[in-house]
């Protein structure tokens, strides 16, 4: 587990640091993730250690927004200010998400080809 723990790690220490190299305006963990991403794809399976922990990670999803939620509740005020234009935020960005998501589902699945399983 400390294995997996420490490589999830050094793809995000890999992520800030690229970012902060090049002036990226991503976050670093989602640049380590994308990272962690290729190396798994290059090589062609996941490892035991990385799986456990992300497993566990994933069970326990809920904790991880506890600071979120910490974070609404301190700075409600001024979220109370600017409910309006977070609403609207927040609804224009699902619907974007959803239809871009829409899409990109269409267009796979639409230029998918199995040779052995040819769709009816």
């Amino acid at each position: 587990m400390l294995l997996g723990i420490s490589i999830l790690l050094i793809c995000q220490l890999c992520g800030e640091v690229l970012v902060r190299l090049l002036n990226f305006p991503v976050p670093g963990p989602v640049v380590g993730m994308v990272l962690l991403l290729i190396v798994l794809i290059i090589k062609g399976s996941v490892p035991k250690s990385v799986q456990t922990v992300g497993d566990a990670l994933l069970n326990n999803i809920a904790l991880l927004y506890v600071p979120a939620g910490v974070g609404l509740m301190e700075h409600f005020k001024l979220i109370s200010k600017g409910w309006l234009v977070i609403s609207i935020a927040l609804v224009v960005s699902t619907i974007v998400t959803m239809a871009v998501t829409a899409i990109v589902l269409k267009f796979l699945t639409e230029h998918h080809v199995d040779k052995e399983k040819p769709y009816d």
